[in-house]
């Protein structure tokens, strides 16, 4: 008896020692492979903090930005080409249907939904894909070279929304950075992608020059209120288009990690 009892003692330390080997290996495959999305200093990730550079510009937490950090192009790139954006902006999109949907609208035809332009309704991606997705600073000649093509294709969930908003007889109001001179060249190119009616399309005059996103808007829809419209949501990829005075009912931020607009 005292020779099993010394037996079993001995393997004591050989059974904890194979129970901690198996728990280890269980514990390797269920957590550690975490570790690459989830940043564990012991296994960095590349691109981690541009994820986090870009969560801080989508909250507005990091404002008055001038371009994509340098070594965010590759992350900036990939997430806006790649299928993340469409699912993001289609959240956004799916929320404000839901949204719209919900109200009890009076049907007079007063009740206007607020869209943005750029990267908005219309996506400038191709220009930017060119330009270093943000990277490269702001270049107004040609950017204005580029508007004036008017080959900008439209943001797919934005116009699935505003389709879906007309159904319901919700009109479309778009206000937009773009100058007045730029009017004719818009229109056409949003005509050409699928908007094909509207309320207002309200561009900067020159006596807009200047002024920053958030005053230059708010002014804007104000007029619109004070004609007796109702804004029953807004929807834009700048903060600058959601933040201010008459910004609607309820407003909808879509991603947009590649400029910012004050």
């Amino acid at each position: 008896m005292a020779l099993l009892l010394v037996l079993l003692v001995a393997n004591i330390p050989t059974i904890s020692e194979a129970s901690s080997s198996s728990s280890q290996r269980h514990v390797h495959h269920q957590i550690h492979l975490l570790r690459p999305q989830s940043g564990s200093r012991e296994n960095p990730v590349p691109g981690l903090s541009c994820l986090s550079w870009r969560l801080g510009v989508e909250t507005n937490n990091i404002v008055g930005w001038k371009t994509v950090p340098q070594e965010c192009e590759g992350y900036v790139g990939h997430y806006m080409l790649g299928h993340q954006y469409r699912k993001d902006s289609k959240a956004v999109a799916n929320e404000a249907f839901l949204y719209a949907q919900s109200l009890k609208l009076r049907r007079d035809g007063q009740d206007v939904w607020i869209f943005d332009v750029d990267e908005t309704a219309l996506s400038n991606l191709p220009c930017y894909a060119q330009h270093g997705f943000g990277v490269e600073p702001f270049n107004a000649t040609l950017s204005n070279k580029w508007v004036m093509e008017g080959k900008a294709p439209a943001l797919p969930e934005s116009l699935k929304l505003y389709r879906k908003l007309l159904s319901l007889e919700i009109k479309a109001v778009f206000i937009t950075g773009r100058v007045e001179d730029q009017r004719s060249v818009t229109a056409t190119n949003l005509k050409k992608v699928g908007y094909h009616t509207w309320e207002r399309l309200i561009l900067r005059e020159p006596s807009n020059y200047g002024k920053p996103a958030v005053e230059y808007k708010s002014s804007e829809r104000k007029k619109l209120e004070k004609n007796g419209y109702r804004i029953i949501g807004n929807i834009g990829d700048q903060w600058s288009d959601l933040l201010g005075t008459n910004t609607g009912n309820r407003t909808f931020k879509l991603p947009d990690p590649m400029y910012y607009v004050s």
